[in-house]
């Protein structure tokens, strides 16, 4: 069973106990889709980042795999328990992450059921403040210790495309998670065996947040690894 399944089956009776009608009607909608591109928005700092990165990674999914790819992002409150029927959830952004407890307790529910967050640090601020308070909010969560590095032979980077060296560089990486430093991995956040949270400091959303129309002169497709993101979101 795969992650989307797991997810649909799982949270199916949760989110039918607790909203109305309508919204149930509202939810079984992306059934004729196998993706859907969600972003998680956050009271808290600034999460409507690399607007038009979505669009492009939605493009290549539909080029490169034979998913039934919704071509429309879909924007939630985190706060909001429809979130919980997600298949991947996006959140990014680089000033303060301090969630509420609606926003806490959704993130923790999603992530413990089978569910996949991508964070990624913009990275634009000098302190590391997103990174910082970002750390904090899951140490408090999952434990001081739950988030840890990736190692480069994680299944991640082999989901669809090969990346035998770990993450791939980008062009926006400023100074690390506040320490000034560019990083060679990723990381992350297990539960039961499966990474649920994936953080990077690489900035990727700029990376990916390019005009679509000149994708074709690039000489090798930089969002290729967010294919492997969500390959790895739905098949792990």
């Amino acid at each position: 069973m795969n992650r989307a399944t797991f997810l649909r089956l799982a949270l199916a009776s949760a989110a039918g106990a607790v909203l109305g009608a309508p919204m149930r009607a509202a939810l079984a909608a992306p059934a004729d889709y196998d993706f859907w591109f969600t972003r998680l928005r956050y009271d808290s700092g600034n999460w409507d980042v690399d607007q038009r990165m979505p669009a492009n990674v939605l493009t290549s999914l539909i080029d490169y795999t034979g998913l039934r790819v919704d071509p429309v992002e879909r924007v939630v409150a985190l706060a909001d328990e429809a979130m919980l029927q997600a298949p991947f959830c996006y959140l990014a952004g680089h000033k303060l992450v301090e969630f509420s407890p609606a926003e806490r307790r959704n993130f923790e529910r999603y992530v413990r059921n089978g569910g996949f967050v991508f964070v990624d640090d913009c990275n634009h601020d000098i302190d590391g403040l997103f990174a910082k308070s970002f750390e904090r909010q899951m140490a408090a969560i999952f434990g001081d210790r739950a988030l840890h590095r990736l190692p480069n032979n994680h299944a991640l980077y082999s989901s669809f495309f090969s990346f035998p060296d770990g993450p791939p560089a980008t062009g926006f990486e400023l100074n690390g998670w506040g320490d000034d430093l560019v990083h060679d991995y990723l990381r992350g956040i297990e539960v039961g065996g499966r990474l649920g949270v994936l953080y990077s400091n690489k900035d990727y959303g700029c990376e990916w947040d390019y005009d679509w129309r000149n994708k074709r002169f690039l000489a090798v497709d930089n969002t290729r690894f967010a294919v492997n993101i969500v390959m790895y979101a739905l098949t792990a």
